[in-house]
């Protein structure tokens, strides 16, 4: 088991939908952003699969989330967000995305790149495990000179994969003074309230259900946190948890 990167130059956090990566790793990217990592988020699809409305407007759904994405970025420090707007439940680990998100790695030099673990049990949405199975297939093209020799900007490596979702955890990120930059975060995706975050914001205690929520992102982190050595006398209380990739 490894405890915190040393603080990457660049990073890239790869998410399927809207709010994902908040969910995977918002506080670390909150801290990173926070001492001075050039941070940006790369979201796969348009999140128009986002409501349990039969009756919505999914082109205003769409536009909603997007903004609520970058909203939810401000609250992270994050430098730039940016989206390929591939359906939202058709998402496939293709050539052609495969392309794009290589072209990403290759314009940002990533030191890290984060991302869904594709390879995590029992997984449940198709999107996440696409997702992660794009960021590790774009890790390995943009590496090298002959996958999409057409692209304007040269090959290039990153040093380390943090797979969040992680089906066997390598690695720590210790996140004690930032998780509650996750969870603003979080609270920007507020078209997400109802579904993924248990929020009714109609209910008589929809204050007391966010309070749990956040009182829930607490408990996952300091369950994470259990076992991890203080520094300098200072225990840590949070902590978030991937599988962990190095010469890539």
């Amino acid at each position: 088991m490894t405890v915190d990167l040393a603080l990457p130059e660049r990073a890239l956090a790869i998410g399927a939908h809207p709010d994902d990566v908040e969910f995977g790793c918002g506080a670390t990217l909150a801290k990173w952003s926070r001492l001075g990592c050039e941070t940006h988020l790369l979201v796969l699809t348009d999140g128009s699969k986002g409501t349990w409305d039969p009756t919505a407007d999914l082109g205003e759904l769409i536009a909603t989330r997007a903004r609520e994405q970058q909203l939810a970025a401000k609250a992270l420090g994050l430098a730039g967000v940016h989206f390929l707007d591939r359906v939202d439940g058709e998402l496939e680990h293709d050539l052609a995305g495969r392309a794009e998100v290589c072209a990403w790695i290759r314009k940002l030099r990533p030191t890290v790149v984060l991302a869904h673990d594709p390879w995590k049990r029992y997984r449940l949405h198709p999107d996440h495990y696409h997702a992660g199975l794009l960021a590790l297939d774009g890790i390995v093209a943009a590496r090298d000179p002959h996958f999409f020799p057409e692209q304007p900007d040269p090959p290039y490596r990153p040093a380390h994969a943090l797979l969040f979702e992680a089906d066997e955890v390598h690695h720590l990120e210790r996140i004690d003074d930032d998780i509650d930059a996750k969870a603003a975060a979080l609270f920007e995706h507020r078209s997400q309230w109802r579904s993924t975050h248990g929020i009714d914001v109609d209910a008589p205690d929809a204050d007391a259900q966010r309070v749990a929520f956040v009182a829930g992102l607490h408990a996952t982190a300091a369950q994470a946190a259990a076992g991890v050595p203080a520094v300098e006398g200072r225990p840590c209380r949070a902590a978030e948890a991937f599988a962990r990739m190095d010469d890539l």
